[in-house]
């Protein structure tokens, strides 16, 4: 049995502190030199666009080799990723999964273990869609949709990895959460109702995974200017077109705007985010937090994260069973 005590984060004030600071450097530190991922094999879903697509090459260019995986292909993007590899000498290798198939989850695992010869050393649970709208106009259709992508995707991939990861003694995953996984915004479909799943699901298997030393961090995310909003107005205007009156006439106003949302408006940095995963991969085992609010503003949900881990510890931290994975992973 692996050292229990191994993490060095405080609970309450101390963790809020340090990821508040993680927060404040994503804006700040904008120019710095990535850290050395020389070594690292990098999974990661979703990377036609956005967060997953920055980080493909950022943690390439790092010195990771990375599997970037996307659905639909062939694509575009991953012609594009390809052409980037090739030209500048990046160790990417761009694979087709569908986070909605247990069969392309399970090959595109298996071909990324297969390039690497072993298992991977990180997953980033990327892929994700929103689709906005009051609760009651969303049809089972999206309903299933939003799950299926945002919390089972993240599953079926956390599953496909975790033997390897064992069997190797070691690995990281991330959850690519939102602020909205912490708190709630109305009219925001089941948007907040996933990534608060995804949370708790992360959570729960950093727990698990303390054994086998196997991390998890929770990416926390406001908003950036990325394809997501593209994306969303896309599932949300299919959506609109499907509602009906007795739902709809509750909320004319919303729906109205429904798939008209806007991000252009935003101007923090997408590589906010890589560059906090890449920072976090390289912190050493054991020193890694749980939680790490990323954001160009406000970060409301710190108070929600400080509360919850003293609660966690005052709850089960002295169980004589639970206790030293609670402990392992708070302190």
């Amino acid at each position: 049995m692996p050292d229990l005590t191994r993490r060095s984060l405080l609970a309450g004030a101390a963790a809020t502190t340090v990821l508040a600071a993680t927060a404040s450097r994503a804006q700040t530190d904008r120019v710095a030199a990535a850290p050395d991922l020389a070594g690292k094999a990098i999974l990661i879903t979703g990377t036609s666009s956005g967060f997953g697509r920055l980080g493909a090459e950022h943690y390439a260019r790092a010195g990771a080799r990375v599997f970037a995986t996307m659905r639909n292909m062939p694509r575009p993007e991953a012609e594009e990723l390809r052409r980037l590899a090739t030209s500048d000498d990046l160790d990417i290798h761009v694979i087709e999964i569908d986070v909605l198939s247990d069969e392309q989850v399970e090959r595109g695992v298996a071909e990324a273990m297969r390039i690497n010869g072993g298992p991977i050393d990180v997953l980033v649970n990327n892929a994700g869609i929103g689709i906005s709208g009051p609760v009651e106009v969303q049809d089972m259709e999206a309903t299933k949709l939003a799950f299926d992508t945002n919390v089972f995707g993240a599953h079926r991939m956390a599953r496909a990895v975790l033997p390897g990861m064992r069997a190797k003694g070691g690995g990281q995953i991330f959850q690519i959460s939102s602020q909205l996984g912490r708190v709630i915004v109305p009219y925001g479909g089941h948007y907040s109702a996933t990534k608060f799943a995804l949370e708790a699901m992360g959570e729960q298997l950093a727990y698990e995974l303390v054994p086998h030393n196997i991390e998890v961090t929770i990416i926390e995310p406001g908003g950036y200017p990325t394809e997501v909003w593209v994306n969303r107005n896309i599932y949300t205007g299919a959506l609109k077109e499907r509602i009906a009156p007795e739902h709809a006439q509750g909320y004319p106003e919303v729906v109205a705007r429904m798939g008209t949302e806007d991000g252009s408006g935003r101007s923090a940095d997408p590589m906010d985010v890589p560059r906090a995963i890449a920072r976090t991969i390289a912190l050493p085992q054991g020193t890694r937090p749980l939680r790490v609010p990323v954001s160009g503003g406000a970060i409301p949900q710190t108070a929600i994260n400080e509360v919850t881990a003293r609660t966690q510890l005052e709850w089960l931290g002295r169980s004589p069973q639970l206790g030293p994975v609670m402990r392992a992973v708070h302190n």
